[in-house]
């Protein structure tokens, strides 16, 4: 396999790409964009969002303003896109073509655009992406990302290679935003058959609602439960899910291991999968009969399969990522790891993976980086559709080999003409959901936030605690004695000022009902201990009011936590009597490596999280008297 080439930032890349990008984003803004209206059309976008995806083997053209469906055929060198050959001679051959004049391309240009962790962001997220440093030496930033933009930018991208697969690596859905969320992600799956996906490995928040439920994103029909909320059926996802190392048995997967495409009569692989420690993030009930295999295991048991089909290109597309240096540009590789590249596990899986492997799509860590790890281009496209990654293959039609791999993360900008059918598609749920979201449910003195101190105490955290137990404090309820939130479980600060329903419910989107069990306070205290991980990570619960201990962060692992220290409503926990504790079924299933919670006994289910917090800011706050932000006093760090 020949040595990747990254496009290490837009400056860098080949110029014709981005002209011939630039001239088809700029063609939007020429016209007035109305869709097909019958069948006239604009341009291939306008006949994509009223007709749908095209026939096999075929792409939408827009001539004469009608929409017609043409051969998919290379673009033939010198075009002034990446597709074709070079000028003359095999590629790095120095050596004049052997072939007749006649003879045709020997190579096939093939286009990926890639995404991940888009967590059904339909409407334009807050954040911006960091794209330089000004003179002064502040940083420069951009908005960016928005389901109707990102689907412009996807079309402007498409149009510059017939030849052209869009996949996402994982997160497609769950930790919603109330938009998508409230419908069970069905939105955001509609969203994306319009966009015209082709393919996405499982990420562990596909698992948020079990297996069964994410099986009815990929068949379709209503909720179990709910119905369709939004008064019509759900056809399911028209694009494919992956997971090659999710297991239901011996040789059997949940979805499909791969999915191969062919251009040209060059074959590519795309290997979808999720990381291994899946179990670890999920409802365990979510995840019941399933195996989640190791990835790189996985990959390169699949190799001598896929080349016995003639693969030779293959293309990883895993929910596991890396983490660059903070501040670096989209395009960096910068990181605390070797050779001051990005670290994460993504490296130590690139370095695994079989060398027949040429590029992994990356995600899970929500960062922006562009690499090449052991000569396999690596990519991430931060989060929340807010950059498109665009990988340029040159493929051999001799050997099926990649020739020369390219990558260029592209932020999605709103400086383009929203697509009208995508567009069409988000007001809709936002008019179906409005009403509900705006609905005030309580006020606040001050910003509560999910950032924690150096104890790892958030005032978020602490409200939301305070909520849960008081809604199984009741002995009719659970008879609750301490509540434990865990900071996975906040999604986003409560601003300010009036709270509504979906500032509530973004910050707690998963739906999560409270479980109240027994635990020994021995139990406990192991509890606190397991906070502290071996591997060097750390993941602080945090209790609800009355409950205060103290740990040294200098005490070795297991012992941090002075079981004197450890008091409820000042009175100190007892190793061998028992108390009622409270926590989301997602901890009280083990989750987040917490499987002392899933020894409690006497286990009573309650109420839905958020409504537990609806119910909470209604009793202690009001527009006169908002509720105060809890002092952050509940766990001591010594020495």
């Amino acid at each position: 396999m020949p040595q990747a080439t990254p496009r290490s930032s837009l400056q860098g890349a080949r110029p014709s790409v981005f002209l011939l990008a630039g001239a088809f984003v700029t063609g939007m803004f020429l016209f007035a964009h109305g869709g097909c209206g019958g069948d006239e059309c604009q341009d291939a976008a306008d006949c994509r969002e009223d007709k749908g995806p095209p026939a096999s083997n075929t792409e939408w053209v827009c001539e004469d303003k009608r929409c017609e469906q043409h051969s998919v055929q290379v673009p033939p060198p010198d075009s002034g896109t990446d597709a074709g050959t070079p000028d003359s001679g095999m590629p790095d051959s120095g050596m004049p073509d052997s072939g007749t004049p006649d003879a045709g391309p020997t190579t096939v240009s093939v286009q990926v655009l890639a995404f991940n962790d888009f967590h059904g962001q339909l409407e334009a997220p807050a954040g911006q992406i960091l794209t330089g440093v000004a003179p002064d030496g502040g940083p420069v930033r951009v908005n960016a990302g928005g389901v109707t933009y990102f689907a412009r930018h996807i079309a402007a991208l498409r149009a510059t290679n017939p030849n052209t697969v869009v996949v996402a690596a994982g997160d497609l859905i769950g930790a919603s935003p109330l938009l998508s969320g409230l419908f069970h992600d069905e939105p955001t799956v509609e969203a994306m058959n319009l966009i015209g996906l082709d393919l996405v490995a499982v990420g562990n928040h596909e698992f948020d609602e079990g297996s069964t439920e994410l099986l009815r994103m990929q068949s379709g029909g209503c909720h179990p439960v709910d119905g369709c909320l939004d008064g019509d059926g759900f056809p399911g996802a028209q694009f494919k899910f992956l997971a090659a190392n999710v297991a239901t048995g011996v040789d059997r997967t949940l979805f499909p291991r791969y999915d191969v495409r062919e251009f040209e009569g060059v074959k590519v692989a795309f290997i979808g999968m999720t990381l291994e420690d899946t179990p670890e993030s999920v409802i365990p009930t979510g995840v019941a009969g399933l195996t989640f295999k190791d990835e790189v295991q996985t990959v390169n048991a699949l190799v001598p399969e896929l080349r016995r089909q003639g693969v030779e290109a293959i293309i990883v597309v895993v929910h596991q990522g890396g983490i660059p240096t903070s501040g670096s540009l989209v395009n960096e590789c910068k990181g605390a790891g070797a050779d001051g590249l990005i670290s994460g596990a993504i490296v130590g899986l690139a370095k695994g993976l079989n060398d027949a492997v040429d590029v992994i799509v990356s995600g899970h860590t929500h960062q922006a980086y562009n690499c090449v790890i052991d000569g396999k281009v690596v990519t991430s496209a931060s989060s929340m559709g807010q950059l498109v990654t665009d990988i340029d293959l040159t493929l051999s039609k001799a050997t099926g080999d990649v020739v020369e791999a390219r990558a260029n993360n592209v932020i999605v900008t709103r400086d383009v003409q929203e697509v009208g059918a995508v567009k069409e598609l988000v007001t809709k749920y936002q008019e179906l959901v409005t009403p509900r979201a705006n609905r005030v449910i309580g006020w606040v003195s001050q910003t509560l936030r999910t950032q924690t101190d150096s104890a790892g105490q958030s005032t978020l955290g602490f409200v939301i605690a305070d909520s849960h137990l008081e809604a199984t404090k009741p002995a009719n309820l659970g008879g609750a004695q301490v509540a434990f939130m865990n900071p996975g479980g906040m999604r986003a600060n409560i601003a300010q000022g009036e709270v509504t329903y979906g500032e509530a419910f973004t910050t707690q989107p998963f739906g999560n009902s409270l479980v109240t069990l027994t635990l020994t306070g021995a139990q406990i205290e192991q509890l606190l201990e397991r906070q502290w991980r071996p591997s060097g990570a750390t993941l602080m619960l945090l209790p609800s009011a009355g409950f205060t201990y103290a740990f040294s962060a200098s005490a070795p692992i297991g012992s941090r936590v002075d079981p004197a220290s450890i008091r409820i409503n000042g009175v100190p926990v007892s190793l061998t009597a028992e108390y009622r504790v409270t926590a989301n079924n997602y901890l009280a299933s083990g989750g987040d490596g917490f499987p002392v919670f899933a020894e409690g006994t006497n286990r009573l289910g309650g109420a839905v999280d958020s409504d537990a917090l609806e119910a909470y800011l209604k009793a202690h706050s009001s527009m006169a008297s908002p509720l105060p932000a809890p002092a952050l006093n509940r766990i001591t760090l010594l020495p």
